[in-house]
């Protein structure tokens, strides 16, 4: 397959995932009891005046009308305005999104070397004690939830020892890179399943890269240690292991929903949350659309660069 048709396909799969994303939020999100009209009329409103709210934003149309409604106006690039507050929701994504992103990226500078060096050091040695303690260790550290990892990250590091705080100060307008200190649990309690996921998968390429004939003959040239590692092994299980990484990459962006929640981070994960609850369709399948674009890019991305990486790839462009 050439490399355009490639692009094409993954762009045209792209595509399709995401209206079928924004489809089941957009039905899941209509399917929840109650509706935005309580938080916009209020507690007390009458029959009526809850009436003539929901005819006001719409939600006594049918569901697909709604849908398809919202869905064209996103394609121009107009993702609406919000039912509770009449915030737009571009506004909110571009507020919270980039928070969200600084929490990811910081994640990923913290799972990505430490990944690759655990994963090889396991994969070369695949069968002994260290692989074992390494696959044992991770796979106990990614069948954690997000959320029991933050509690007794905080229970240790902030009720116990005092060294960091419980939440996230930010100043009002600020950047979380002015708390510092307050991106550490957060980004721990993230790389914890990350890590153990992205080790597993660089691991494993690695193991069967180290099965290969080319591999071997290395070996009986006398090739050793960091040598062999760094030059004919990890080249060449650096293809599936980007694949591996950007699948722990997406795998971040649901994690930050828990997280942002547990340690009241300024992100989008908190603003999703909030919409959720009040009801809030056109923010709710905003930040859902901005979320899946965002993991959809990195799972192109890597496949771009992993078919970049193969020698056999790089032959059929």
């Amino acid at each position: 397959m050439s490399f355009p048709v490639f692009l094409a396909r993954r762009a045209a799969w792209a595509a399709v995932v995401l209206v079928l994303v924004t489809g089941l939020v957009f039905a899941a999100t209509a399917a929840l009891p109650g509706d935005a009209v309580s938080a916009v009329a209020g507690a007390d409103a009458s029959p009526a005046e809850r009436a003539a709210v929901r005819h006001a934003l719409g939600l006594d149309r049918p569901v697909a009308e709604r849908y398809a409604a919202w869905a064209g106006k996103a394609v121009r690039g107009d993702l609406g305005t919000g039912l509770v507050g009449h915030r737009p929701v571009a506004e909110v994504l571009a507020d919270r999104l980039p928070a969200s992103l600084l929490l990811a990226g910081l994640t990923l500078l913290l799972v990505v070397p430490c990944s690759v060096g655990l994963g090889l050091w396991a994969g070369l040695r695949r069968g002994r004690p260290p692989d074992r303690l390494v696959s044992l260790a991770a796979l106990t550290a990614a069948s954690v939830p997000e959320f029991v990892t933050a509690a007794l990250l905080i229970a240790v590091f902030s009720a116990g020892l005092g060294l960091l705080p419980r939440v996230v100060l930010v100043p009002l307008g600020g950047s979380p890179l002015q708390a510092p200190a307050g991106l550490v649990l957060p980004v721990l309690t993230l790389a914890g399943a990350g890590l153990a996921t992205a080790t597993r998968l660089v691991r494993t390429a690695v193991a069967d890269v180290d099965r290969t004939a080319y591999v071997e003959a290395a070996r009986l040239d006398g090739v050793r240690g960091a040598r062999l590692a760094l030059r004919h092994v990890l080249p060449n299980a650096l293809g599936p292991a980007v694949q591996g990484l950007a699948l722990t990459t997406s795998g971040l962006v649901g994690g930050a929903v828990v997280v942002e929640s547990v340690f009241d981070f300024p992100g989008i994960g908190r603003e999703l949350q909030r919409a959720v609850a009040a009801r809030d369709v056109p923010m709710v399948l905003g930040i859902a659309t901005a979320l899946a674009v965002v993991v959809l890019l990195v799972l192109v991305a890597g496949d771009i660069l992993a078919r970049l990486l193969d020698p056999v790839g790089r032959n059929r462009r």
